[in-house]
This record gives C-alpha cells, structure tokens and sequence, in this order.
C-alpha cells in the first residue's frame, strides 16, 4: 500500500520535473537502506544514471526558466515526464524496503503505467499553464513559476519516499492549485488580449 502510495507521489513530482524524483530514488538507493531497488531496477542507482541524471537536472533548472524556451522543454518533457514518472513508480512500487507486496514485484508494469499517466496528467497542466502564465505576465512569471515546480516536485518527492500517507492530500493540493493557477492565468490572458484589441 505505502508503496504505490510512493510510486503515485514520485510520479506525480516527475510531472513537474523529470529528474528531482529520480535523482531522488537513486541517490536514496545507492547510499542508504530507504529504498532498496529489485535488480531489474538497480541501474537507476548506478553512477552513470545519477551523473546523466544531474546533468539534466541542472539543464532543466536553467530552461524551464527562460520564456519561450520553458515551452520548448515542456515539449520535450511530454514524452521524458511521463516516461520517468512510469519507470520510477514501477521501481519503488516493487521496492522490498517499501513494501512487502510480492504482487507489485511481480507486476511492476502496472506501477510503469500508472506512472505513466499520473505523470502524463500533472506534466499537461503544467504545460498548458505555462504559455498563458509567459503571456499574462510579459514573459516574467516563467522563473518564477518554474522555481516554484521544481520546490513542490521535490517536496512532493520527499513527501512519497518519508510520508507516503500524505501522498493523497498532497496530489489532491496539487490538483487544485494547477487547475486554479492555469484558469487565472487564461483569464489573465484573455482580458489583456481583449485590451489589446480594444485599442
């Protein structure tokens, strides 16, 4: 149970960044006993993984904050988000330190698409937020915003992996600011559009 829980929490974190969550898992794997990967999951804490792993984050935390080009990333992100929210939930779903459910380790795949479309769901609203939050705001709220993804993504993360219970009030907060923040900003965009027009 904690550890679909897990999984559901990291994933929805991959939705906003790709790489804090699994960043997270693989450092967590490779140097303590908080997660303990099953083999067909163990390269994610193998030093290769990692050194891509933060390479891309620190690419990742320089784009998403650039106007326009936060837009291109998030183009990017729609096949890399979902993918790595589905490979993380299926790793940690069918960790042995997490849980002792030898159903998710047999059928990690239903961790990988679950994964997959939680991270899918979280990274579209983020992504259809973005261009109205760069036009309402002359391009100024993208580091903002982007800063404020990538804090929730690894609260979250460490939410999923230290307090796996809270997983739901988590997604359900998540849900409710993505959905409130991207209305804003629509209306935000249609009425200085209309403005615009007016003039």
């Amino acid at each position: 149970m904690f550890a679909v829980l897990t999984g559901a929490g990291l994933s929805a974190a991959a939705g906003l960044n790709a790489y804090i969550p699994f960043l997270m898992v693989g450092l967590l794997a490779r140097f303590t006993d908080v997660i303990t990967l099953p083999g067909g999951w163990q390269w994610i804490e193998s030093w290769w993984a990692i050194g891509i792993g933060v390479v891309l984050l620190i690419s990742e935390l320089v784009l998403d904050k650039i106007p326009v080009v936060d837009s291109i990333n998030d183009l990017a992100g729609t096949v890399i988000r979902p993918a790595s929210g589905g490979i993380i939930a299926a790793a940690t779903q069918s960790a042995s330190s997490l849980d002792h459910s030898s159903f998710m380790r047999d059928h990690s795949w239903i961790g990988l698409v679950g994964g997959i479309v939680i991270a899918g769901v979280v990274h579209v609203g983020k992504s259809s937020a973005r261009p109205a939050i760069n036009l309402g705001t002359a391009g100024f709220g993208a580091p903002i915003v982007s800063t404020a993804e990538d804090v929730s993504s690894l609260g979250l993360s460490l939410i999923a992996v230290f307090v796996p219970i809270l997983v739901i009030v988590a997604l359900i907060v998540l849900g409710w600011i993505l959905w409130k923040y991207a209305r804003r900003m629509r209306r935000f965009a249609r009425r200085r559009r209309d403005a615009e027009h007016a003039t």
